[in-house]
């Protein structure tokens, strides 16, 4: 196995850069079945667009390159609802199954904009409470459109991980249960089933890849990570034996996974360089969804196992990439344009035949860009 830090955007940056080949030969257990079911029942429930872009895949020198439109999903601008509908569902079948009074809950959760949203919509809907922690740099209408959602909402001047001590502080409460996207020693049950939660989106996609006539499935997948949540769930379907629908016959290895993070706060990107999860200090981001300090715990023998590589992006790029998304019909934030960003990134600039070859790329390649959300979900500066 090799770790490197290598490679360079262009002649006058090095690009932030990690690759592991041997990531595509390790293997987990699958997400269960039931949570596809579970999801299919809900009332707005529909597969999300998977969109064919082929000027992007000219542009990267690929053969097909897929956007997986998250802009609406389950009535929300992002996939979160996926992760929060089904934590929300196991924890209050869990407290009744045992024996809890019957009664309304205060659902606890810190955000960054989606998931706090998606605790409130969720709790509303369910005639249950929530109170929602938001760290600073949250855009004012993302706070606004949690408050919506009937949510008491406490603004927090610290960073995210501040905000998750706070929230989780908060829960200790009677009849309160905190749903919080991130795990720590102690408290990882709740964020395992939002990670099972997520699995759905990848179960669509290869429904929707095999519809359009590849059914041995991408041969990249990029991926936007703020704690690692999603990227778990995405190396999860890819990295376990049963991996796919019965329609999909998987590559031997699957494909190749690339998680993406700003600049600001690669605390992924920086654990893989050291080989252990660590804590950076995060900065200003216009990826706010994506502006986390600390791997999620449960996470990180994921990321670690079965990334082939992360890259980290500035916020100008996610900016420009957001905007070519938009130009082909695409709605994306700055968070879900950072896949976009990051192969961008990694396929461009000194080094870049290197890295392509880390990614096992090539003409004829397949990719798919997780877009995790819509404008409407992270509204951001005019820079974007």
């Amino acid at each position: 196995m090799t770790d490197h830090l290598a490679g360079s955007a262009s002649p006058l940056r090095t690009l932030p850069w990690y690759a592991r080949p041997s990531a595509r030969t390790w293997q987990c257990p699958p997400a269960p079945a039931e949570v596809r079911s579970f999801h299919s029942d809900l009332p707005d429930y529909s597969p999300t667009p998977l969109t064919d872009l082929p000027p992007l895949a000219d542009g990267l020198g690929v053969g097909r390159v897929f956007v997986k439109d998250e802009s609406s999903r389950l009535g929300l601008p992002a996939f979160k609802a996926l992760g929060a509908s089904w934590a929300i569902h196991r924890a209050l079948a869990e407290r009744t199954a045992n024996g809890a009074a019957p009664g309304p809950v205060t659902l606890v959760t810190a955000t960054d904009g989606n998931h706090g949203r998606a605790v409130a919509r969720t709790a509303r809907l369910l005639g249950q409470r929530a109170h929602v922690f938001v760290p600073r740099g949250v855009h004012p209408q993302a706070v606004a459109a949690i408050a919506a959602e009937r949510a008491r909402v406490t603004e927090v001047p610290g960073p995210y991980d501040e905000a998750v001590r706070l929230a989780a502080r908060a829960a200790d409460a009677p009849d309160a249960v905190l749903i919080q996207d991130t795990a720590w020693p102690g408290y990882e049950q709740i964020p395992s089933w939002i990670v099972e939660g997520y699995s759905t989106l990848c179960a669509e996609i290869d429904e929707q890849l095999a519809a359009a006539g590849i059914t041995a499935g991408p041969d990249l997948v990029a991926v936007p990570v703020g704690v690692g949540s999603l990227a778990q769930a995405v190396v999860t379907h890819y990295r376990s034996r049963t991996s796919g629908s019965a329609a999909r016959a998987p590559a031997p290895q699957g494909p190749a996974l690339l998680s993406v993070e700003p600049e600001a706060a690669a605390c992924v990107l920086e654990s893989l360089l050291l080989g252990e999860p660590v804590g950076v200090t995060t900065g200003e981001t216009v990826m706010a969804g994506l502006n986390c300090g600390t791997p999620s715990s449960i996470a990180w023998p994921y990321l670690h196992g079965g990334l082939d590589a992360a890259v980290a992006v500035p916020d100008a790029d996610s900016a420009r990439a957001a905007a070519d998304l938009a130009a082909l019909g695409v709605s994306s934030g700055p968070c879900g344009a950072a896949a976009l960003a990051g192969l961008r990134a990694a396929l461009t600039g000194t080094d870049a035949d290197a890295r392509r070859t880390a990614l096992g790329l090539d003409p004829h390649s397949v990719v798919v860009l997780l877009s995790t959300e819509g404008t409407a979900a992270n509204p951001h500066s005019p820079v974007c």
